[in-house]
Order: structure tokens, then sequence, then C-alpha cells
């Protein structure tokens, strides 16, 4: 038997090429999606699943688990291609049907812009109808057009599910939520111990925000409180807080946003020339309308998709979406080839959320937005104001995800919808719509189809980006200018050296141990959602 780093040589031979590939055909397949592009997706995405789902190298791998000669790199690599064997490990008719309908549903979900009113509307443009417009028959069209790609996608979706769920338990986990979670090495009981605090601990801040802001809406649209449906409020999902009392889109106005990007990158030690020269940025027929990182191969080769308009949201967006891709750029040079990764979802959301964050904050939109000074303390509290708020109601949309999804894969024949909205009502505080009871509105969330069983990594990457940020300004730039954590390189040297460097060597939780000091602590972000 050879040895165990001649076992990973041979199998990055094989790997390499592929997920090189299939990282390519995906992004091809996003940016302009065409029968050629989402065929070339599929095909590469099927050649590396079954990489990983071939039986006789999952043995060979196997036969390595007792080996007590293991380096902690080698260690540690085992793990991470143990686990992804074994979540790889179906037939190859299986395999075929789960990747056709995923790029089936993702070709919806790229090329699908919903009819409003006679013509064809795109995400954003739907998003700006709710967040301007005080026609509440053009509101409601709106937001019902945000939901349409649901009944198209909801039986491939089902069908995703039973697929998926069919073969956890032929491996022996309850179902694939289970398995999911438990391969990316998080907890089942945990987790949801965690959620169940965080319910808790958002329960009074979140109904006395919504009190108010519902007061506001009533007040805006001259109806009672207790007709606020989901039309009435700015995000299709209730996932994104409204604008402050002041208007910080203002400010982007006419503004290039990646210029504004490079400029506060460049100030924290982090060149992001790179990866936006690699990048699709900008809305356009056949493009995904969402946005993301990618990573193609574990080198160089860094890549983001946005949808930019000159808005906040937008600059968030484009933040976030850098965020991932740093973290990807500065791996540490020395890894083997299968720690070139982050050390897990939530690490990197982390770092995305962190960053993200600062197109709220007030140092930053004074440094790179041009706020004027004798405005930056009205914009700052505002803006301070408007980050809780959306830190809280990110907290219980997450709630949603993770509570669906749970039950999604436990029980997926029940009224799929009513639980949806028992569930959207219960922690978001929105009563169903009216006359929708049969309509699939839960489909039309991409991530369900297409990023499943990953929604909690979004609230905890926030608990773990509060963490990160005050131990920034409490123990990294401790004692400096209160705008250094916007400014200073020392925040990018601590990221690249405390964090992006070890890739995947440290498991998520001993990674956040060794970058803070302390294991994930949600105080952090629970002050943060407070205000405090």
């Amino acid at each position: 038997m050879k040895s165990f780093s001649a076992f990973l040589e041979a199998f990055r031979s094989h790997a390499e090429p592929l997920e090189t590939a299939s990282s390519a055909a995906s992004w091809d397949a996003n940016t302009r999606s065409d029968p050629a592009t989402e065929a070339n997706a599929a095909r590469a995405q099927k050649n590396l699943a079954r990489l990983y789902a071939d039986r006789a190298t999952f043995a060979e791998l196997s036969g390595y688990a007792d080996d007590t000669s293991h380096t902690p790199e080698e260690t540690r690599q085992y793990t991470l291609l143990y686990n992804l064997f074994v979540g790889h490990q179906m037939d190859d008719a299986v395999l075929e049907e789960l990747v056709d309908t995923e790029r089936r549903v993702e070709t919806v979900f790229n090329v699908f812009r919903p009819p409003l009113r006679g013509a064809q509307a795109g995400e954003n443009a739907l998003r700006e109808i709710l967040r301007t417009s005080d026609d509440l028959a053009l509101r409601r069209d709106a937001w019902e057009a945000t939901k349409a790609v649901g009944g198209i996608v909801a039986d491939d979706v089902l069908r995703l599910v039973t697929l998926r769920n069919a073969e956890a338990r032929r491996l022996g986990y309850p179902d694939y939520y289970h398995m999911a979670l438990t391969l990316g090495e998080i907890e089942p009981k945990a987790l949801f111990s965690l959620l169940d605090d965080t319910e808790a601990a958002t329960e009074a801040p979140f109904r006395a925000y919504k009190q108010t802001l519902d007061a506001a809406l009533a007040l805006r649209f001259g109806i009672e409180p207790d007709s606020l449906r989901a039309h009435h409020y700015g995000d299709p999902f209730f996932q994104e807080a409204p604008a402050g009392e002041i208007d910080i889109d203002r400010y982007f106005a006419g503004k290039d946003l990646p210029a504004l990007a490079t400029a506060f990158f460049d100030r924290i030690g982090l060149d992001v020339r790179d990866v936006l020269g690699r990048s699709d940025l900008y809305e356009r027929d056949g493009k995904s309308q969402h946005a993301f990182a990618v990573h193609v191969g574990r080198y160089e080769d860094v890549r983001i998709l946005c949808n930019c308009t000159p808005t906040e949201q937008w600059m968030g967006t484009l933040l976030h979406e850098l965020g991932h891709a740093v973290y990807d750029k500065y791996l540490g040079n020395e890894l083997p080839f299968f720690l070139r990764e982050v050390a897990h979802t939530l690490t990197t959301e982390a770092i995305a959320m962190l960053i993200g964050r600062f197109s709220r904050d007030a140092a930053w939109l004074a440094r790179y937005a041009g706020v004027p000074e004798e405005e930056a303390h009205a914009v700052g509290e505002s803006a301070r104001r408007e980050q809780a708020a959306q830190l809280l109601i990110l907290a219980r949309w997450c709630l949603v995800m993770a509570h669906f999804e749970r039950a999604l894969y436990a029980e997926p024949g029940q009224d799929l919808n009513r639980l949806w909205w028992n569930l959207v009502e219960r922690f978001q505080g929105i009563r169903p719509p009216d006359g929708r009871p049969a309509l699939p509105d839960w489909a039309a969330k991409l991530h369900i189809a297409l990023a499943p069983v990953y929604y909690h990594n979004y609230l905890l990457g926030e608990m773990l980006a509060s963490q990160l940020l005050n131990h920034l300004q409490n123990t990294v730039i401790n004692g400096t200018d209160p705008d250094a954590v916007v400014s200073s390189p020392r925040v990018g040297a601590y990221l690249r050296e405390a964090v992006f460097a070890h890739g995947a060597a440290l498991r998520w939780d001993h990674l956040t141990f060794a970058a803070t000091g302390e294991d994930l602590n949600p105080e952090y972000f629970v002050a943060q959602l407070r205000g405090s």
C-alpha cells in the first residue's frame, strides 16, 4: 500500500483539473446562460461528482483511517476528503439526475424575468418598486412577480429533496439535512440549541423594532397595522432592513462602486484589482441576478459576480463578495492543495459579512463615499441604527430558513406553503398573504434548491464577524484612530495572518479560537443587533 502522501498527490492529479473545469463552466453558465454553457456546466459538474463517487478510490482512502503516521496536515486532509467522498457515494443514475435537475433549476433562476403589467422585470427593478413605490397595487404585483419563479421550479426542487434524502438515508443518516450538517462539521443538536438561544435573545428587540416599523409603514400607506402584508415591506423576503431616516443611497448616486471598493481595500492592505479585472459586475439578460464569488481552481483565479447599481445595497454586496474573494486570494502559499480552501462556509461568510457591513459604517462612508464632515455624525447614528436593524432582521430570517429546511427534509410531503408562512409569521411577524394558499412561495428562495442546508452559515458567520470586529477594535488596532478599522493596513495583515493563511488546516471552531482567543461567542453579535 502506498503512503498517504503518495495517495494525496495521485488524487490531486485527478481532482485539480476537474475542479477547475467545473468552476469555470459554472461561471460561464451563470454569466451567459444558454444551452451550450448549461450543458458544459452539467458535464463538468458530473465529472467532478463521479470522482468523489468512485467506490474503489473511497475504499483506498478509507484504508488510511488507522494510519498513525499522518502529520497534522495529512490528518486534516483525510477528514475533509473522507467527508466529501461520503456525501457523494451514490449510483451514477442518481448522480446524473441530481446534476441535471440542479442545472435545470439554476437555468430558470438565471434567465427567468417575470411579467409585470405586460413587460418582463428583472430583480433589481422589482426590488426598486418595493423599496420606493407608494402604489399599493403595483407593490402587490411586484411582490407576486418575485415569487413567480417558485411555481416554475417547485416540482424540481421537491425532486431534489427526494433524491438527497434517499441517498442520505441509504448512508445511515435520518435525512439529508442531518447528513449535510454532520459532514460539514456542525452538530445538529448544538446548532438548534444556538438557534433557540438566538430566537430568545432577539424576540423582544425584534418585536419592539417591528412595532415601530409597522406603525411607520401603516402611516405611509394609509392603512391599519393589522392590514400589513409581505408586499408592504421593502424586501421580497423581509431579509433586508429598510433605509434609515437618512437616505444613504444618495451618497452612492453616480459613483463608481468598484473604485470605492478598491480604495478601501488598498487602505487596509488587500489588493482586489486582479479580482475585479476577472469579474462580471453589471446587470444584463441571460445572467444570474444574484451575487457570488468563485475560486476557479485553488490558486490565483478568483472572481465575483454582481449586478451593481449605484446604491448602498449594492455597495454592501460588492464589499461582501470581495470579502469572500480576498479570503480565497490570500490563502497560505505553503498550504497543501487540499487545504487551499476556506476553513468552513461560515468562516468565509464571516469575513464577507464583516467587510460588507462597512457600507453602513460612518467612518467608511466619510472616508470613501464622501459624506461631508458636517453630516458625518448624523449619518453615522442613522447608519448604526440601520446596521443594528439589519442584523436583527437577518437573525430572524435565518431562523425561518433553518427551521423550514429542517422540516422540509424531515417531511417533504407536508403542506410546505403553510409551513413556510407559519414560520414567517412566527419569526418575522408577517401575516400570510391573502389568496395564495396553494402557491409554492417557499420555492422562490434560490438557496433551498441550489445551496441546501446553507443558511445557518449566514447567522454563524454574522456572529463570528461581530467577534472578529471586537477583536480588531480592542486588540489589533486598540488605541489608534477611531476609523482605523476601515483604514489601517493592520486590519488586512491580521486577516491574512490570523484567518486566511490557515486555509482549511484548522477546523472552523479551532480557527475561531486561534484568531480571537475564545470560542464562538454570540454575545458580540447580540450586542450589535441591540445597537450597543
